[in-house]
């Protein structure tokens, strides 16, 4: 069954002729002659979509345009119009109508504007849901903490992600969470409606790297055949995440210090200045003081991104959240991995309490996933876990995989990829996104698997 859709047309023999051939296509049509009653239907009915002539008798297709976005700001609506109006067209598309199509048309016309209004506000509910999943994720509740440093942390980011302007600037080293803090500030802050784009500084070349924050102009590179936004333009009105920005090149430092003193960027091979609303938070692993000392990171740049900033503590500074974060990725682990494993037995739990844990979160995570797929049991023992300590105080930095019954990798893979198939019920679309791959590298793992 399509969508509903109220037509508003005071012309009776158009307004049959639409009635009978959208309810052919499987349409629900409600129709309305008059501006005041579409605003009634509208209040009524809620329809998906609004078919909206522009001149009506009394209330004209603009105040009912107006009205009707006072009420919903999503629902599209569909401008008719003659052609003489089309000046009038454009302008309510201005004031928040999705799309228009001049009178006299036919129906597969109009049939080709409802079928692209349909596909659009798809996407928009898509983005909309993904956002909302993404504030219900990223709130700085699921922090999973009892230490009184973290707390403090978690309360000064929700001051600061009010401050939609300001620059964050977030240090500590790999695996502590970062990224989390990064997301929690720009979901939970003015900004949430709009993207959060993530650049991984590292994993990119200088030229590369460049081109992706920038953006290029077509013939600015070899292979540069078409025009391209880079990432500051993709994420105007929202937040850009640097991560690990002591990895850009001198060159790069330069750009993005000029950006925020002037907040406006250009592409490379361009000449246009191009102002663009982009709050940054930056992240390293490295101390940036020390960088500068060795010339290796420019200190104008530094006290630019410095405006706010804070240290996120290693996790062997508190190891009384080792066992929160236990119970948290074991429940999520449960569910990924159709298990039902209650714990850690007393055992592992002190394994794990005296590990120095050098990767830190992101570690113990990768720990606990491995030990539950590997475990046969309902708690996770001992020898599930593949480190092992050469000191038993705690403060030693040396793990290794201990010779504890071990599986080819294809084997580890073969059983992973089938439980989380399993779990999916043999949805690829689903598996793919909970393995973080596409659906093509998921493919050629599974033929891999019949061959």
């Amino acid at each position: 069954m399509k969508p509903s859709i109220l037509i508003v047309e005071d012309e009776k023999l158009l307004m049959t002729s639409l009635y009978k051939a959208l309810s052919r296509e499987g349409y629900k049509v409600i129709s309305s002659t008059t501006g005041e009653e579409a605003l009634d239907s509208f209040r009524e009915s809620s329809p998906d979509i609004v078919l909206l002539d522009v001149r009506l008798p009394g209330l004209d297709g603009m105040q009912v345009l107006k009205t009707i976005r006072s009420m919903d700001n999503n629902v599209p609506i569909i401008i008719m119009t003659a052609f003489s109006g089309i000046k009038g067209a454009v302008e309510a598309m201005k004031l928040g109508a999705h799309d228009y199509i001049a009178k006299p048309f036919d129906i597969e016309e109009l049939k080709f504007v409802l079928a692209k209004c349909l596909v659009s506000q798809k996407a928009v509910t898509e983005v909309n849901e993904i956002r909302s999943t993404r504030r219900e994720l990223f709130t700085f509740e699921n922090i999973i903490t009892s230490n009184a440093r973290i707390k403090t942390l978690i309360s000064q980011s929700k001051r600061l992600a009010q401050n939609a302007q300001s620059t964050v600037l977030i240090m500590g080293e790999s695996g502590t969470g970062k990224e989390l803090f990064a997301n929690a500030i720009h979901y939970n802050g003015p900004r949430s409606d709009d993207p959060l784009i993530t650049v991984n500084c590292a994993a990119l070349t200088e030229g590369i790297l460049e081109s992706e924050l920038f953006g290029h102009e077509k013939g600015a590179f070899t292979g540069a055949v078409k025009r391209k936004k880079g990432m500051f333009e993709l994420a105007d009105r929202g937040t850009l995440f640097l991560d690990e920005i002591a990895e850009i090149s001198n060159k790069t430092q330069v750009k993005l210090l000029r950006f925020l003193e002037e907040k406006k960027i250009q592409r490379v091979g361009g000449t246009e200045r191009i102002e663009v609303d982009v709050r940054i938070v930056a992240a390293t692993n490295k101390d940036l003081l020390q960088q500068i000392k060795m010339g290796k990171f420019r200190e104008d740049l530094y006290y630019r991104l410095n405006v706010i900033s804070f240290v996120i503590p290693p996790l062997r500074e508190r190891k009384n959240d080792i066992p929160l974060l236990i119970d948290y990725f074991v429940a999520t682990y449960n569910k990924v991995l159709n298990k039902n494993v209650s714990g850690c037995d007393g055992e592992a739990l002190e394994i794990l309490k005296k590990y120095p844990w050098p990767g830190n979160i992101r570690e113990l995570r990768n720990i606990i996933e491995r030990a539950m797929l590997l475990s046969d049991g309902n708690m996770i023992k001992s020898s599930d876990i593949p480190i092992e300590h050469t000191s038993t105080d705690g403060n030693s930095n040396m793990a290794k995989i201990n010779n504890l019954d071990p599986m080819p990798l294809d084997k580890l893979i073969s059983s992973y990829v089938q439980s989380i198939l399993k779990q999916f019920e043999n949805n690829r679309s689903r598996t793919a996104e909970a393995l973080r791959i596409t659906r093509q590298r998921l493919r050629r793992i599974l033929k891999s698997l019949v061959d």
